[in-house]
């Protein structure tokens, strides 16, 4: 299960609407409606108030049999600061910020939910549409989001770059694999940044 749905199973348990517990949080119902359907992730200070709120533990919520994040830091980022095209700008900010550590880029991949994998094959069986099209849906609804692979020491980081910010979750277990899956993504790693200028 993943967060998304193991927060959306504790507050129907604790008989809360996304209303009632968006209220409880001080925070936008459509919050809420994007951490369920997988679309963010509540930050440290959230996380624990959800559990306290719907009497689970932080590593309930977090664990889905894949490695565990440590710490999730967010901050915002001015893209206008940097020059180049907007992918070159982003490499620039991860290597600001992580100016000693092995970076690398990832391609990244959003793995389809049973209801849309339903409606791909619906969608290819009563039509000449081609398959894929939920596919084609998430990497537009992604577009602009790169991800890394940052090793600074004995750390590692997966970091998240879109428009409006930098998201960086250190890791517990080191991932060494060039393909690997966490939480509903995929990722290939595509090599070290070589320019980090």
């Amino acid at each position: 299960m993943t967060l998304g749905e193991k927060l959306k199973e504790a507050r129907k348990s604790a008989g809360l609407s996304q209303e009632l517990l968006a209220e409880k949080l001080n925070i936008s119902r459509s919050a809420v409606a994007k951490w369920e359907t997988d679309k963010g992730i509540p930050d440290v200070e959230n996380l624990k108030a959800i559990a306290q709120l719907l009497n689970v533990s932080i590593d309930y919520l977090l664990d889905d049999g894949q490695e565990l994040n440590k710490i999730v830091i967010r901050e915002a980022i001015d893209l206008s600061q940097y020059e180049g095209r907007k992918k070159v700008r982003k490499d620039k900010i991860v290597c600001q910020r992580y100016p000693h550590a092995d970076i690398y880029r990832l391609i990244s991949k959003e793995k389809l939910t049973k209801s849309e994998k339903v409606i791909d094959n619906a969608i290819g069986f009563l039509t000449n549409a081609p398959f894929g099209i939920p596919d084609f849906i998430n990497g537009v609804k992604n577009i602009g989001k790169e991800f890394y692979l940052v090793n600074q020491g004995d750390k590692q980081f997966l970091v998240m770059v879109t428009d409006e910010f930098i998201e960086s979750r250190e890791f517990i277990q080191k991932i060494e694999k060039k393909k690997f899956e966490i939480g509903n993504w995929k990722f290939i790693n595509c090599g070290l940044i070589k320019d980090k200028d």
